[in-house]
């Protein structure tokens, strides 16, 4: 059974897999603090529609809580280990809409529905809420088990013992960029994203995390940075994975991947 991957933008996925949707790090703002969604229509109302929402980490681009009060009741959230404590409006909104939370860390492993299991893997980001202050939950990745394998890797530098810790996948969801002009620590620009690709070894491949949202002000600044990772993530993937099929969809496109 093939997956479909609807990209809403950023690092907002659908995943389809034997009739389970899961959605990953929904963020359906016109703006957030100083970003302004530049590219890609805001999704429709269908797009919060899941029966479980994967949250990698803290910051506010990812775990956005006016996106997850559009939630249906009965939404499972699954979140890192600490949330609730570190961020005490999930909790809040959580409650009010009645969304079920799970907190997991690396290695752990939850059962969605029937044939579909969600592992935790980690990631190398700083995933704070606030860039400052205790660590008090880790940054995520997750590895959705059914008819296949899909690695979401939420946001992420390239770190030695990636593939072995997520194994084998068949379908890669991987950021390739940001919402500014220049990436620190704990992140994925193309070349860096077609190296993980290299080593992880997926079928297929989506590039997610950039030319969604972007400082207000510097749309002249740098702007190759803002409209071209994904197509140098496909161009680099050619030379250094040749084997993988990358994807490279529009805002709002599904893809269905064998």
């Amino acid at each position: 059974m093939p997956v479909e991957i609807t990209w809403w933008g950023h690092a907002t996925c659908a995943v389809e897999d034997s009739g389970v949707r899961l959605l990953t790090d929904p963020l359906f703002a016109r703006r957030l603090a100083h970003l302004r969604r530049r590219r890609g229509a805001l999704p429709p109302p269908e797009a919060a529609e899941a029966d479980a929402v994967l949250v990698s980490h803290l910051h506010a681009d990812h775990l956005h809580l006016p996106s997850l009060a559009r939630l249906a009741p009965g939404t499972r959230l699954l979140v890192p280990r600490g949330a609730r404590r570190a961020v005490p409006g999930l909790a809040r909104v959580a409650g009010a809409r009645g969304l079920p939370v799970t907190e997991v860390a690396p290695g752990e492993e939850v059962g969605v529905r029937a044939g579909v299991r969600v592992r935790a893997v980690s990631a190398r980001h700083d995933g704070r809420r606030l860039p400052f202050g205790p660590r008090l939950a880790p940054a995520l990745g997750y590895v959705v088990q059914g008819s296949a394998r899909t690695y979401f890797a939420g946001d992420t530098g390239l770190f030695e013992a990636m593939a072995e810790e997520v194994g084998p996948v068949d379908v890669a969801l991987l950021p390739v960029g940001g919402w500014g002009p220049y990436l620190g620590p704990g992140h994925l620009d193309p070349a860096g994203a077609a190296r993980a690709l290299a080593e992880l070894a997926p079928a297929a491949a989506v590039p997610v995390h950039y030319g969604t949202y972007w400082p207000i002000g510097l749309d002249a600044v740098r702007p190759h940075e803002f409209h071209s990772p994904g197509e140098e993530f496909a161009r680099r993937a050619r030379l250094l994975a040749p084997k993988v099929t990358v994807r490279v969809p529009g805002h709002g496109e599904r893809v269905r991947l064998p």
